[in-house]
């Protein structure tokens, strides 16, 4: 299929900067940049209204990204914790999403959309991760999301402290199915 041309109304990552003609496959313009506002198509109606509203444009996402900045500044180094039902090895029984990031955000202080968590996979197993929060295309901040069993684990989790069981070993029981015992030195 042919490329789309298209104008971009703010920055996209790895796409372009707000002004740029950009050209894109039609399922990408369609489907996400054309809803989601962050493009129009490049005829020559729209080009002529973008360059007559380009400073406007301009001075709207600049004040948004000062303000994205602002929010940046004060939630610096924001931590939620998320209790999760997990096995013993610490697989989740499910996994944790966007949404519940985002939820979890809104509860201690900073209110974000699921969309703007940027989430590459899901969260699988407990321990803390490291997850980038969009506030603005330009401002991108780093929350610590600790996923644990209880409010306790959290806390040790937070301090560093393992949490998951390392299997003991126990000799009275001889070696696990499957492992072959290592034959005995001979002197």
């Amino acid at each position: 299929m042919a490329a789309v041309e298209l104008i971009l109304l703010q920055r996209v990552e790895k796409l372009g900067q707000m002004g740029e003609v950009v050209k894109v496959k039609p399922g990408y313009a369609r489907n996400y940049l054309l809803p989601q506002a962050k493009a129009v198509r490049a005829t020559k109606a729209n080009r002529e209204r973008f360059e007559r509203e380009r400073v406007h444009l301009e001075a709207q996402n600049l004040k948004r990204r000062d303000e994205a900045e602002r929010v940046a500044e004060r939630v610096q180094g924001l931590s939620v914790t998320l209790i999760r039902q997990a096995s013993e090895s610490g697989a989740l029984y499910g996994s944790v999403s966007s949404r519940d990031i985002a939820e979890a955000s809104t509860v201690a202080g900073l209110a974000i959309e699921r969309s703007q968590v940027v989430l590459n996979h899901p969260i699988k197993m407990l321990g803390i991760a490291a997850v980038r929060v969009a506030l603005h295309p330009e401002v991108i901040i780093d929350v610590k999301v600790n996923v644990a069993r209880s409010l306790e684990e959290a806390e040790k989790q937070a301090r560093g402290e393992a949490i998951t069981a390392e299997p003991e070993e126990r000799p009275e029981l001889g070696p696990l199915f499957g492992e072959e015992e290592a034959p005995a030195e001979q002197a």
